[in-house]
């Protein structure tokens, strides 16, 4: 059977990122568990997707049997966004951490994602993900702010908003503590790496 992986790298770093390296030591783990492997790939970073705006709420407000071409045309980017995670059995997520969380591309990735009715909706007893059976694995990076300490937003967050679309399989590869001790810091990565399983 086909294992569908979403690869997503979101480092302004065209080289030396460690976020991409382990993403793509993840994927490459993933792939050889899986020979019949499906890939698709976004660096948001070297192509950025628009930021939401007023046209986007109004657009991804009606239902889409009802929308306009004008509103289909600018919902078709979050349209095709949500499809990508909804096909994908694994997503791989470089989560470089710049100023205590997560990078604005990766924000704005989140934000395309969020379609009310779509990817989320509220009932009587709370907010209730609809994306569901999907798995993520997070390569956290960062020189020094810990994962899970006083100063990690970034981490927490990835984790809600995924647990609020519904996906709440969801791993963390860490190397935290790289302008610390280099060494330790990928040797704790590789390890969580090694750790995943397939």
């Amino acid at each position: 059977m086909t294992h569908s992986i979403l690869h997503i790298d979101t480092s302004i770093k065209p080289e030396g990122s460690m976020s991409k390296s382990l993403t793509s030591d993840i994927v490459a783990r993933l792939r050889a568990a899986h020979p019949e492997s499906s890939v698709t790939y976004r660096d948001l970073a070297a192509h950025p997707l628009p930021e939401t705006d007023a046209a986007w709420f109004a657009a991804i407000s009606v239902p889409a049997e009802d929308r306009s071409p004008e509103q289909t045309d600018i919902a078709a980017l979050s349209d095709r966004l949500i499809a990508e995670v909804r096909n994908a059995d694994t997503i791989v997520i470089g989560l470089p951490v710049y100023n205590f969380n997560v990078p604005s591309q990766l924000k704005t990735w989140i934000d395309l994602l969020a379609q009310p009715g779509v990817t989320f909706r509220y009932t009587e007893d709370g907010p209730e993900g609809l994306i569901q059976g999907t798995r993520a694995i997070i390569a956290y990076a960062s020189n020094g702010t810990r994962m899970g300490s006083e100063i990690d937003f970034a981490s927490a967050y990835m984790r809600h908003i995924l647990g609020f679309f519904g996906i709440t399989d969801v791993q963390f590869v860490a190397s935290d503590h790289f302008a610390i001790d280099a060494e330790s810091s990928v040797k704790a990565a590789n390890d969580g790496i090694a750790g995943l399983a397939a």
